[in-house]
């Protein structure tokens, strides 16, 4: 699992340079096999630090988009998954420090940023997410 999200990722920003949140989107998807219909993965296009404002962190917002279509399809209810969220989002801020992007990417998005600049970062998140994840259906 750790091997195929460290490729993926790579694949993703490298060959497709996608942001970080569809990445995360994309990459949770494959993992639990839930198909994402594209007008989903559209939604996250700005959704990197809020458009690079550096608000919240794009890892977290593609983890809560996943969180709320794949606890929706296990039948979880709207209370469940705000609850499934609130969760994922405090045990993400213990894990890494906070949840904006701001905290999590000092340097911003300057063009003399080296590009892609969060992909370890990023592959550390998606698998913090999927454990996570896995952990809260089994509730």
């Amino acid at each position: 699992m750790k091997d195929y999200i460290t490729n993926r990722v790579h694949e993703l920003y490298w060959e497709e340079d996608i942001n970080c949140a569809k990445t995360t989107l994309i990459c949770l998807s494959e993992l639990f096999e839930i198909a994402i219909e594209p007008q989903v993965i559209c939604s996250a296009v700005g959704l990197h630090g809020a458009g690079g404002y550096r608000a919240q962190c794009g890892l977290v917002e593609g983890t809560l988009m996943f969180v709320g279509i794949y606890f929706h399809i296990l039948g979880k209810t709207e209370s469940e998954i705000v609850s499934a969220c609130y969760d994922f989002a405090s045990a993400f801020d213990k894990a890494f420090g906070s949840l904006r992007c701001l905290e999590l990417r000092p340097a911003g998005f300057s063009e003399s940023n080296p590009p892609h600049m969060c992909e370890n970062l990023t592959c550390r998140a998606i698998e913090f997410a999927y454990q996570h994840i896995l952990e809260l259906s089994k509730l």
